[in-house]
Protein backbone atom coordinates (compact mmCIF):
# COMPACT_ATOMS: atom_id res chain seq x y z
CA UNK A 1 0.00 0.00 0.00
CA UNK A 2 1.12 3.59 -0.62
CA UNK A 3 0.53 6.50 1.78
CA UNK A 4 -3.06 6.87 0.55
CA UNK A 5 -3.85 3.20 1.10
CA UNK A 6 -3.87 2.38 -2.62
CA UNK A 7 -2.34 -0.97 -3.72
CA UNK A 8 0.96 -0.66 -5.60
CA UNK A 9 2.36 -4.16 -6.08
CA UNK A 10 5.12 -4.75 -8.63
CA UNK A 11 4.69 -7.97 -10.56
CA UNK A 12 7.20 -10.57 -9.37
CA UNK A 13 7.57 -11.69 -12.98
CA UNK A 14 8.94 -8.31 -14.08
CA UNK A 15 12.72 -8.63 -14.52
CA UNK A 16 13.55 -5.26 -16.04
CA UNK A 17 13.27 -3.36 -19.29
CA UNK A 18 14.91 -3.42 -22.71
CA UNK A 19 15.27 -0.87 -25.48
CA UNK A 20 12.96 -1.58 -28.42
CA UNK A 21 15.65 -0.30 -30.81
CA UNK A 22 19.13 -1.32 -29.59
CA UNK A 23 17.95 -4.11 -27.24
CA UNK A 24 20.02 -2.81 -24.29
CA UNK A 25 18.92 -4.48 -21.06
CA UNK A 26 17.96 -2.17 -18.21
CA UNK A 27 17.10 -2.83 -14.56
CA UNK A 28 13.67 -1.99 -13.14
CA UNK A 29 13.52 1.79 -12.92
CA UNK A 30 12.12 4.98 -14.39
CA UNK A 31 13.27 5.87 -17.91
CA UNK A 32 11.32 9.02 -18.69
CA UNK A 33 13.57 9.72 -21.68
CA UNK A 34 13.59 6.16 -22.97
CA UNK A 35 16.76 4.17 -23.55
CA UNK A 36 19.81 6.12 -22.24
CA UNK A 37 22.09 4.71 -24.96
CA UNK A 38 19.76 5.68 -27.80
CA UNK A 39 19.17 9.10 -26.27
CA UNK A 40 22.92 9.70 -26.20
CA UNK A 41 23.13 8.80 -29.90
CA UNK A 42 20.40 11.28 -30.81
CA UNK A 43 17.82 8.60 -31.61
CA UNK A 44 15.45 8.47 -28.63
CA UNK A 45 13.70 5.10 -28.29
CA UNK A 46 11.17 3.70 -25.86
CA UNK A 47 11.70 0.71 -23.60
CA UNK A 48 9.57 -2.39 -23.08
CA UNK A 49 9.00 -4.52 -20.01
CA UNK A 50 10.69 -7.91 -19.75
CA UNK A 51 9.12 -10.81 -17.86
CA UNK A 52 9.93 -14.33 -16.80
CA UNK A 53 7.60 -17.27 -16.24
CA UNK A 54 4.55 -15.72 -17.86
CA UNK A 55 1.40 -17.81 -17.34
CA UNK A 56 0.03 -20.11 -20.01
CA UNK A 57 -3.48 -18.69 -19.64
CA UNK A 58 -4.23 -15.28 -21.11
CA UNK A 59 -6.30 -14.05 -18.20
CA UNK A 60 -7.49 -14.75 -14.69
CA UNK A 61 -11.05 -15.89 -14.15
CA UNK A 62 -11.24 -14.46 -10.63
CA UNK A 63 -10.91 -10.81 -11.68
CA UNK A 64 -12.70 -8.30 -13.88
CA UNK A 65 -11.67 -5.72 -16.45
CA UNK A 66 -7.99 -5.06 -17.03
CA UNK A 67 -7.21 -6.76 -13.73
CA UNK A 68 -7.75 -10.11 -15.45
CA UNK A 69 -4.34 -9.57 -17.12
CA UNK A 70 -2.40 -8.63 -13.97
CA UNK A 71 0.09 -11.48 -14.49
CA UNK A 72 1.17 -9.89 -17.79
CA UNK A 73 1.63 -6.32 -16.51
CA UNK A 74 4.39 -4.53 -14.54
CA UNK A 75 2.08 -4.08 -11.56
CA UNK A 76 -0.16 -6.84 -10.24
CA UNK A 77 -2.26 -4.35 -8.23
CA UNK A 78 -2.92 -0.74 -9.19
CA UNK A 79 -5.20 2.27 -8.91
CA UNK A 80 -8.29 1.09 -10.74
CA UNK A 81 -11.60 2.63 -11.76
CA UNK A 82 -12.77 -0.47 -13.63
CA UNK A 83 -10.87 0.08 -16.87
CA UNK A 84 -10.75 -2.58 -19.58
CA UNK A 85 -13.15 -5.28 -20.77
CA UNK A 86 -14.55 -2.98 -23.46
CA UNK A 87 -16.85 -4.41 -26.09
CA UNK A 88 -15.57 -6.04 -29.25
CA UNK A 89 -18.50 -6.10 -31.65
CA UNK A 90 -18.97 -7.53 -35.13
CA UNK A 91 -20.66 -5.08 -37.55
CA UNK A 92 -21.81 -7.27 -40.50
CA UNK A 93 -24.08 -4.63 -42.06
CA UNK A 94 -21.28 -2.08 -42.07
CA UNK A 95 -18.88 -4.66 -43.53
CA UNK A 96 -21.33 -5.42 -46.34
CA UNK A 97 -21.81 -1.71 -47.01
CA UNK A 98 -18.06 -1.05 -47.14
CA UNK A 99 -17.33 -4.24 -49.08
CA UNK A 100 -15.10 -6.29 -46.78
CA UNK A 101 -15.50 -9.71 -45.18
CA UNK A 102 -15.71 -8.45 -41.62
CA UNK A 103 -15.50 -5.31 -39.47
CA UNK A 104 -15.02 -5.59 -35.73
CA UNK A 105 -15.07 -2.47 -33.56
CA UNK A 106 -13.17 -2.39 -30.28
CA UNK A 107 -14.98 0.35 -28.34
CA UNK A 108 -12.52 1.98 -25.96
CA UNK A 109 -14.95 4.82 -25.33
CA UNK A 110 -16.52 2.56 -22.71
CA UNK A 111 -13.61 3.11 -20.27
CA UNK A 112 -14.22 5.25 -17.14
CA UNK A 113 -13.08 8.58 -18.64
CA UNK A 114 -14.30 7.63 -22.12
CA UNK A 115 -11.03 6.69 -23.81
CA UNK A 116 -8.29 4.07 -24.09
CA UNK A 117 -6.02 6.37 -22.05
CA UNK A 118 -7.49 4.92 -18.84
CA UNK A 119 -5.52 1.73 -19.39
CA UNK A 120 -2.39 3.91 -19.32
CA UNK A 121 -3.35 6.24 -16.48
CA UNK A 122 -4.12 3.40 -14.07
CA UNK A 123 -0.55 2.08 -14.19
CA UNK A 124 1.16 5.47 -14.56
CA UNK A 125 -0.50 6.87 -11.45
CA UNK A 126 0.34 3.66 -9.61
CA UNK A 127 4.01 3.99 -10.51
CA UNK A 128 4.06 7.62 -9.37
CA UNK A 129 2.56 6.63 -6.01
CA UNK A 130 4.94 3.70 -5.66
CA UNK A 131 8.05 5.88 -6.01
CA UNK A 132 6.69 8.47 -3.60
CA UNK A 133 5.83 11.25 -6.04
CA UNK A 134 3.61 14.02 -4.66
CA UNK A 135 2.50 15.38 -8.04
CA UNK A 136 2.03 13.90 -11.49
CA UNK A 137 2.09 16.01 -14.65
CA UNK A 138 1.36 15.55 -18.34
CA UNK A 139 1.17 17.40 -21.64
CA UNK A 140 -2.18 16.69 -23.29
CA UNK A 141 -4.49 17.61 -26.13
CA UNK A 142 -7.52 16.34 -24.20
CA UNK A 143 -8.22 12.67 -23.60
CA UNK A 144 -4.96 11.82 -21.86
CA UNK A 145 -5.22 14.79 -19.53
CA UNK A 146 -8.83 14.06 -18.63
CA UNK A 147 -7.93 10.45 -17.90
CA UNK A 148 -4.82 11.17 -15.86
CA UNK A 149 -6.59 13.86 -13.82
CA UNK A 150 -9.39 11.42 -12.98
CA UNK A 151 -7.04 8.64 -11.84
CA UNK A 152 -4.80 11.03 -9.92
CA UNK A 153 -7.86 12.33 -8.07
CA UNK A 154 -8.92 8.80 -7.21
CA UNK A 155 -5.45 8.14 -5.81
CA UNK A 156 -5.21 11.40 -3.86
CA UNK A 157 -2.28 12.57 -5.97
CA UNK A 158 -1.78 16.19 -7.02
CA UNK A 159 -1.97 16.61 -10.80
CA UNK A 160 -0.95 19.22 -13.38
CA UNK A 161 -2.11 19.05 -16.99
CA UNK A 162 -0.31 21.29 -19.51
CA UNK A 163 -2.42 22.27 -22.53
CA UNK A 164 -2.72 24.87 -25.27
CA UNK A 165 -5.58 27.26 -25.98
CA UNK A 166 -6.92 24.69 -28.47
CA UNK A 167 -8.14 22.49 -25.61
CA UNK A 168 -11.85 21.91 -26.00
CA UNK A 169 -14.31 23.15 -23.35
CA UNK A 170 -15.37 19.55 -22.82
CA UNK A 171 -11.88 18.43 -21.83
CA UNK A 172 -11.23 21.62 -19.88
CA UNK A 173 -14.24 20.90 -17.68
CA UNK A 174 -13.35 17.21 -17.31
CA UNK A 175 -9.87 18.11 -16.08
CA UNK A 176 -10.74 20.99 -13.76
CA UNK A 177 -13.68 19.15 -12.16
CA UNK A 178 -11.16 16.69 -10.65
CA UNK A 179 -9.28 19.50 -8.93
CA UNK A 180 -6.26 19.13 -11.21
CA UNK A 181 -4.17 22.20 -12.06
CA UNK A 182 -4.65 23.27 -15.68
CA UNK A 183 -1.68 25.12 -17.17
CA UNK A 184 -2.10 26.75 -20.59
CA UNK A 185 0.88 27.56 -22.84
CA UNK A 186 1.34 28.85 -26.39
CA UNK A 187 2.00 25.65 -28.34
CA UNK A 188 2.85 21.95 -28.15
CA UNK A 189 6.57 22.57 -27.88
CA UNK A 190 6.02 24.85 -24.89
CA UNK A 191 4.00 22.05 -23.25
CA UNK A 192 6.91 19.66 -23.55
CA UNK A 193 9.50 22.18 -22.37
CA UNK A 194 7.46 23.03 -19.29
CA UNK A 195 6.80 19.37 -18.48
CA UNK A 196 10.52 18.60 -18.68
CA UNK A 197 11.30 21.55 -16.42
CA UNK A 198 8.67 20.50 -13.89
CA UNK A 199 10.13 17.02 -13.70
CA UNK A 200 13.70 18.21 -13.24
CA UNK A 201 13.09 21.26 -11.04
CA UNK A 202 10.09 20.39 -8.87
CA UNK A 203 10.12 16.60 -8.89
CA UNK A 204 6.78 16.21 -10.63
CA UNK A 205 6.36 12.73 -12.09
CA UNK A 206 6.15 13.13 -15.91
CA UNK A 207 3.43 10.91 -17.35
CA UNK A 208 4.01 11.84 -21.00
CA UNK A 209 6.84 12.60 -23.37
CA UNK A 210 8.73 15.89 -23.17
CA UNK A 211 11.60 15.16 -25.59
CA UNK A 212 12.16 16.34 -29.16
CA UNK A 213 12.44 13.96 -31.00
CA UNK A 214 9.88 12.22 -28.78
CA UNK A 215 9.59 8.84 -27.14
CA UNK A 216 6.37 7.22 -25.95
CA UNK A 217 4.51 7.99 -22.75
CA UNK A 218 5.44 6.48 -19.39
CA UNK A 219 6.78 2.97 -19.95
CA UNK A 220 4.94 1.51 -16.97
CA UNK A 221 1.71 3.09 -18.15
CA UNK A 222 1.62 2.12 -21.81
CA UNK A 223 1.99 -1.53 -20.82
CA UNK A 224 -1.69 -1.29 -19.96
CA UNK A 225 -2.52 -0.77 -23.64
CA UNK A 226 -1.28 -4.27 -24.39
CA UNK A 227 -4.47 -5.49 -22.75
CA UNK A 228 -6.39 -4.21 -25.80
CA UNK A 229 -4.49 -6.82 -27.82
CA UNK A 230 -5.12 -9.49 -25.18
CA UNK A 231 -8.86 -8.81 -25.29
CA UNK A 232 -8.86 -8.90 -29.09
CA UNK A 233 -7.15 -12.28 -28.99
CA UNK A 234 -9.70 -13.60 -26.48
CA UNK A 235 -12.60 -12.38 -28.62
CA UNK A 236 -11.24 -12.95 -32.13
CA UNK A 237 -8.36 -15.45 -31.98
CA UNK A 238 -6.70 -15.60 -35.41
CA UNK A 239 -9.72 -14.09 -37.15
CA UNK A 240 -8.16 -10.64 -37.59
CA UNK A 241 -6.13 -9.86 -40.69
CA UNK A 242 -5.58 -6.16 -39.98
CA UNK A 243 -6.11 -3.61 -37.21
CA UNK A 244 -6.53 0.14 -37.85
CA UNK A 245 -5.25 2.43 -35.11
CA UNK A 246 -5.73 6.22 -34.75
CA UNK A 247 -2.18 7.40 -34.13
CA UNK A 248 -0.14 10.40 -33.09
CA UNK A 249 2.99 9.28 -31.21
CA UNK A 250 2.23 5.59 -31.34
CA UNK A 251 1.67 4.44 -27.75
CA UNK A 252 -1.34 2.36 -28.78
CA UNK A 253 -0.03 0.90 -32.03
CA UNK A 254 3.24 -0.10 -30.35
CA UNK A 255 1.45 -1.70 -27.41
CA UNK A 256 -0.89 -3.59 -29.73
CA UNK A 257 2.11 -4.99 -31.58
CA UNK A 258 3.88 -5.93 -28.36
CA UNK A 259 0.74 -7.53 -26.95
CA UNK A 260 0.11 -9.56 -30.11
CA UNK A 261 3.81 -10.54 -30.12
CA UNK A 262 3.45 -11.93 -26.60
CA UNK A 263 0.27 -13.75 -27.53
CA UNK A 264 1.96 -15.37 -30.51
CA UNK A 265 5.01 -16.35 -28.44
CA UNK A 266 2.65 -17.98 -25.95
CA UNK A 267 0.89 -19.95 -28.68
CA UNK A 268 -2.42 -18.12 -28.35
CA UNK A 269 -2.39 -16.90 -31.97
CA UNK A 270 -0.54 -18.12 -35.03
CA UNK A 271 0.15 -14.72 -36.55
CA UNK A 272 0.19 -11.00 -35.77
CA UNK A 273 -2.45 -8.92 -37.58
CA UNK A 274 -1.08 -6.17 -39.82
CA UNK A 275 -1.22 -2.84 -38.02
CA UNK A 276 -2.17 0.29 -39.95
CA UNK A 277 -1.61 3.73 -38.48
CA UNK A 278 -4.37 6.23 -39.35
CA UNK A 279 -3.08 9.83 -39.47
CA UNK A 280 -4.60 13.17 -40.58
CA UNK A 281 -1.59 14.22 -42.67
CA UNK A 282 1.57 12.38 -43.78
CA UNK A 283 3.98 11.67 -40.94
CA UNK A 284 4.62 7.98 -40.57
CA UNK A 285 3.78 7.54 -44.24
CA UNK A 286 6.69 9.83 -45.09
CA UNK A 287 8.99 7.89 -42.79
CA UNK A 288 7.96 4.65 -44.51
CA UNK A 289 8.91 6.37 -47.79
CA UNK A 290 12.41 7.13 -46.54
CA UNK A 291 12.22 10.34 -44.50
CA UNK A 292 14.14 10.43 -41.21
CA UNK A 293 11.87 9.48 -38.27
CA UNK A 294 13.30 12.27 -36.10
CA UNK A 295 12.17 14.97 -38.54
CA UNK A 296 9.26 17.41 -38.34
CA UNK A 297 6.02 16.73 -40.22
CA UNK A 298 3.68 19.70 -39.78
CA UNK A 299 0.05 19.73 -40.84
CA UNK A 300 -3.38 21.01 -39.84
CA UNK A 301 -6.36 18.98 -38.66
CA UNK A 302 -9.45 19.14 -36.48
CA UNK A 303 -8.74 15.57 -35.33
CA UNK A 304 -7.11 16.83 -32.13
CA UNK A 305 -6.43 13.42 -30.60
CA UNK A 306 -4.13 12.42 -33.46
CA UNK A 307 -2.63 15.83 -34.22
CA UNK A 308 1.10 16.48 -33.87
CA UNK A 309 4.18 16.94 -36.04
CA UNK A 310 6.43 14.11 -34.84
CA UNK A 311 6.97 10.38 -35.31
CA UNK A 312 8.31 7.97 -32.71
CA UNK A 313 10.52 4.96 -33.28
CA UNK A 314 7.95 2.78 -31.52
CA UNK A 315 5.31 3.58 -34.17
CA UNK A 316 7.76 2.84 -36.98
CA UNK A 317 8.78 -0.47 -35.43
CA UNK A 318 5.19 -1.61 -34.79
CA UNK A 319 4.19 -0.99 -38.40
CA UNK A 320 7.28 -2.56 -39.93
CA UNK A 321 7.31 -5.60 -37.66
CA UNK A 322 3.62 -6.32 -38.30
CA UNK A 323 4.00 -5.74 -42.08
CA UNK A 324 1.42 -2.96 -41.88
CA UNK A 325 1.54 0.66 -43.00
CA UNK A 326 0.19 4.18 -42.67
CA UNK A 327 -2.91 5.68 -44.23
CA UNK A 328 -3.75 9.38 -44.42
CA UNK A 329 -7.35 10.61 -44.07
CA UNK A 330 -9.05 13.96 -44.73
CA UNK A 331 -11.04 15.70 -42.01
CA UNK A 332 -14.15 16.28 -44.13
CA UNK A 333 -14.44 12.61 -45.06
CA UNK A 334 -13.92 11.58 -41.43
CA UNK A 335 -16.88 13.77 -40.37
CA UNK A 336 -19.06 11.89 -42.85
CA UNK A 337 -17.75 8.52 -41.74
CA UNK A 338 -18.30 9.34 -38.07
CA UNK A 339 -22.01 9.84 -38.82
CA UNK A 340 -22.01 6.66 -40.90
CA UNK A 341 -20.40 4.69 -38.08
CA UNK A 342 -22.94 6.08 -35.60
CA UNK A 343 -25.81 4.97 -37.81
CA UNK A 344 -24.47 1.43 -37.52
CA UNK A 345 -24.25 1.64 -33.72
CA UNK A 346 -20.89 3.13 -32.69
CA UNK A 347 -20.73 6.76 -31.59
CA UNK A 348 -17.04 7.57 -31.89
CA UNK A 349 -14.88 10.65 -31.53
CA UNK A 350 -13.75 11.96 -34.93
CA UNK A 351 -10.17 10.82 -34.35
CA UNK A 352 -11.51 7.33 -33.64
CA UNK A 353 -13.96 7.29 -36.55
CA UNK A 354 -10.97 8.04 -38.81
CA UNK A 355 -10.29 4.30 -38.79
CA UNK A 356 -13.35 3.74 -40.99
CA UNK A 357 -12.11 6.36 -43.45
CA UNK A 358 -8.71 4.72 -43.41
CA UNK A 359 -10.21 1.32 -44.08
CA UNK A 360 -12.08 2.59 -47.13
CA UNK A 361 -8.83 4.02 -48.51
CA UNK A 362 -6.92 0.79 -47.89
CA UNK A 363 -9.66 -1.23 -49.56
CA UNK A 364 -9.75 1.12 -52.55
CA UNK A 365 -6.02 0.83 -53.18
CA UNK A 366 -5.91 -2.93 -52.58
CA UNK A 367 -3.76 -2.81 -49.44
CA UNK A 368 -6.52 -4.57 -47.50
CA UNK A 369 -8.33 -7.36 -49.31
CA UNK A 370 -12.08 -7.60 -49.68
CA UNK A 371 -11.88 -11.10 -48.20
CA UNK A 372 -10.25 -9.96 -44.96
CA UNK A 373 -11.52 -9.24 -41.45
CA UNK A 374 -10.49 -5.94 -39.93
CA UNK A 375 -10.63 -4.45 -36.44
CA UNK A 376 -11.19 -0.72 -35.96
CA UNK A 377 -9.95 0.66 -32.64
CA UNK A 378 -12.46 3.27 -31.52
CA UNK A 379 -10.23 5.06 -29.05
CA UNK A 380 -12.79 7.48 -27.58
CA UNK A 381 -16.51 8.21 -27.66
CA UNK A 382 -18.22 10.90 -29.67
CA UNK A 383 -19.20 12.94 -26.62
CA UNK A 384 -15.59 14.20 -26.59
CA UNK A 385 -16.14 16.22 -29.79
CA UNK A 386 -17.71 19.67 -29.75
CA UNK A 387 -20.09 21.39 -32.24
CA UNK A 388 -17.52 23.74 -33.83
CA UNK A 389 -15.49 20.69 -34.74
CA UNK A 390 -18.11 18.43 -36.26
CA UNK A 391 -20.52 20.94 -37.79
CA UNK A 392 -24.33 20.97 -37.55
CA UNK A 393 -26.25 17.78 -36.82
Amino acid sequence: MNQAGTPCALNDRLTGFSCIRCKTKLPIGDYFEGCPACLASGQPSSVRSEYQDLPTAISRFDARGMARFADWLPYSAWVSLGEGATSCVNFPALAAEVGVKGIIVKNEGQNPSGSHKDRVSSLTVTRALDVGAKRIAAASSGNGGASLALYAAAAGLDCSIIVTAALSPIHRRAITQTGAELISVEDALDRWRLLGDMGKETGSFPATNYLIPPVGSNHFGIEGLKTVAYELVEDCGDELDAVLVPTSRGDLVWSLYDGFRQMMAGGHIARIPRLYVVEPFPRLRKVMQGFAPNGSFPGKTSLFSIDGFTVTYQAVEAVRASKGGAVVVEDATVVQDAARLARHGCYAELSAAATLTGLETLLANGTVGRDETVALISTSNGYKDWPDQVGPA
